[in-house]
Formats: C-alpha cells, sequence, structure tokens
C-alpha cells in the first residue's frame, strides 16, 4: 500500500487511529497493508537493524505506509513483532508414527531446513538476544509455537518408552532437548556453519544409542 493509499484509509476511518464508533462494523483491515509492514520488518533485521532500533516510525517508512496504518493494526512493537514472527512459522509435519527414530529424523529435518533459511534463522537470533528487553514477545512466541514443536516430540518419546525403544529411567524434557540442542546450536550460535543433510540422523542415531534399553534392562 502507498502513501496515497493510507491517507485515503486514514481519511475514510475519520483522520486518525481508534475505535470504531458505536454501532460501526469498521473497515476490513487490508492484508497487502499487513504483508507490506511484515516484509519491512523483515528487511531491516536482514539488514541488521536490532529490536531496540526499530521503531514504528522507521517500520511505517520502510513500509511506505503512515504511521497511523501501523498503529491501526498493532498497539506497540511487541505485538508487531510477534506477528512478524508467526508469519515465518511453518507448522511442522505430524510424525507419521511409524517408527520413533523416522519420527524423531524427521522433526529435526523440519528444524534443519528452518535454519537453512535466511528470514527464520536471523530473526530467531535477533529475537534471543533481546529476549531480557522484550520477555513478552519470547513468552507468547514460547506459548504458542515452541509448546507445540515440544509436545510434539515428546509424543515421539513417550511412544519409544511405551514400546521399549527408549529407557524408561530419563526425564523426557532433557532428553527432548538432547536432540534438539545440536540444531539449534548450529543455527543460533554458528550462523556461518552448513546445516549438513546427514545432520538430522546423526544426532537422533546419536542419541538413540545412548539411552536404548541395554541387555540387562531388557532382561
Amino acid at each position: 500500500m502507498n502513501r496515497a493509499a493510507e491517507d485515503s484509509e486514514v481519511a475514510a476511518d475519520g483522520g486518525r487511529p481508534g475505535p470504531a464508533a458505536p454501532g460501526r462494523r469498521g473497515r476490513p483491515r487490508s492484508a497487502a497493508a499487513d504483508s507490506a509492514i511484515i516484509e519491512a520488518v523483515l528487511r531491516l533485521i536482514e539488514d541488521g537493524v536490532s529490536i531496540g532500533e526499530l521503531s514504528m516510525e522507521r517500520i511505517a517508512r520502510e513500509a511506505g505506509v503512515g504511521k497511523a496504518t501501523v498503529y491501526r493494526r498493532w498497539p506497540g512493537k511487541s505485538a508487531l513483532m510477534l506477528d512478524v514472527m508467526r508469519s515465518l512459522d511453518v507448522p511442522s509435519p505430524p510424525p507419521a508414527g511409524l517408527s520413533v527414530r523416522d519420527d524423531l529424523v524427521s522433526l529435526l529435518e523440519f528444524l534443519r531446513r528452518r535454519g537453512l533459511a535466511k528470514r527464520s534463522s536471523a530473526l530467531l537470533r535477533t529475537v534471543v538476544s533481546h529476549v531480557q528487553a522484550q520477555p513478552e514477545l519470547w513468552a507468547e512466541y514460547h506459548a504458542t509455537v515452541v509448546r507445540a514443536r515440544h509436545e510434539a516430540l515428546l509424543g515421539v518419546l513417550r511412544r519409544g518408552v511405551a514400546n521399549g525403544e527408549i529407557r524408561a529411567d530419563h526425564d523426557l524434557d532433557t532428553l527432548a532437548d538432547l536432540f534438539v540442542g545440536p540444531m539449534l546450536a548450529r543455527a543460533l550460535l554458528h550462523d556461518r556453519t552448513e546445516l549438513p543433510d546427514a545432520l538430522p540422523a546423526d544426532i537422533v542415531d546419536l542419541v538413540l544409542e545412548g539411552v536404548r534399553p541395554t541387555a540387562r534392562a531388557a532382561g
């Protein structure tokens, strides 16, 4: 949306952002404006702008819209950043349920491919580096995105314990971290490091080797 279109939108809304008048349904949000604003944030982060340096005014200029358009959609930067993070999120496919090992490899392969995406990894690194300054942003993202993925992984691990592929004397939350941790470390701490195709299978096989039931335990 260009500045002229935004001015038209503001005029139609009475000249400034604010709640709709009683009994008024209100005009629907423009998907084009939403996309332009989110795209502007992504470009700025890719260019190395930190969350602390981002302002609603700067985002509006980058998107080619007026500040009123941004504030009409998001009350502040944290709410906007949460939607930016969500825009990059693609739900992981549900585990096929045929093999615990293959399901674990599939979940890690999804993380590997996300780590290869420049935007996803750049945004995640930026948010993690500013998590202390934006705790509510991370808490909301964790509640809506991270927790769902963690539960999917725990579901596969519980199935592994139930069918005897994984020993039952391990804390599953810790075990989940052993699978996911190496992938996140590569993506977050070593952004120039390649994520090889074989990495998910290597991680899964190494961890499973250490947590399979021993002959004594099996007997």
